[in-house]
């Protein structure tokens, strides 16, 4: 099931104010440039990168598994040209073939093992067009993510409420971080439980290989910086057909 931050109705309205855009949806508009393209975003949350899509004209279906994440990106302002689909991303189905296929917000985290991983990929190369790209990203695991996110927090304002938000880790290791935040609303504290899985870019790689797809590029920033995999936070994967 979708984490709770994710599927509870009074939390996905807080999704678009505690991550909102930033650099890594500038990156992913910048792929659409050009001719009006077939987009596909696997993990669509809210719809901020669909919205933005369909604004210039592309041909763009979201896909997520919260039904309250989608309520809210069918009401953005160009929601009604955007496809919705409610479904996991390795059980999308479709007759369209798309020009991109993204998968932001690390969501290829939240596939939790080898099953998920390749189901995932298999989706995305299977409703591929041809010469089109993949585009998705990976937290490097060599960074400590425990040390950087146990114990943080952030306040919003939302309908004139204070909403502090808390995140403790819960365990880390083996290639998984379990962590719990904490949305604390006046009179009420709601408890989203998370997991994600940190594959090594080794990792990646031969997942990607077996599944008939093959890495064009690697960057280690949202400034197209290259890949380091001792210092870049980010592994962000463009991969084409094999």
């Amino acid at each position: 099931m979708p984490d709770l931050h994710y599927d509870h109705p009074r939390l996905a309205v807080l999704y678009d104010l505690l991550c909102g855009w930033s650099a890594d949806r500038d990156f992913y508009l910048s792929l659409a440039d050009g001719e009006p393209k077939s987009i596909l975003d696997l993990g669509c949350g809210t719809g901020l990168i669909c919205d933005a899509y369909a604004a210039r004209g592309h041909d763009v279906t979201g896909a997520d598994p919260s039904s309250s994440m989608l309520d809210i990106a069918s009401q953005k302002p160009h929601g009604d040209r955007i496809e919705w689909v409610e479904c996991y991303s390795q059980d999308f189905r479709s007759d369209k073939r798309f020009d991109l296929i993204i998968m932001t917000g690390h969501a290829f985290q939240v596939l939790l093992d080898e099953t998920a991983v390749l189901a995932a990929l298999a989706a995305m190369r299977d409703h591929l067009a041809d010469g089109g790209r993949i585009v998705f990203e990976s937290r490097n695991p060599e960074i400590d993510w425990k040390t950087r996110w146990d114990g943080g927090a952030a306040e919003v304002v939302h309908d004139e409420l204070v909403v502090r938000e808390t995140r403790d880790v819960v365990s880390y290791g083996k290639g998984r971080i379990h962590f719990e935040t904490s949305y604390h609303f006046p009179g009420e504290t709601l408890v989203s439980s998370s997991k994600l899985l940190f594959l090594s870019h080794r990792e990646i790689e031969r997942y990607l290989h077996v599944s008939g797809l093959r890495t064009e590029a690697v960057y280690g920033d949202w400034s197209r910086g290259p890949f380091d995999e001792l210092m870049s936070e980010e592994m962000i994967f463009v991969v084409r057909h094999a």
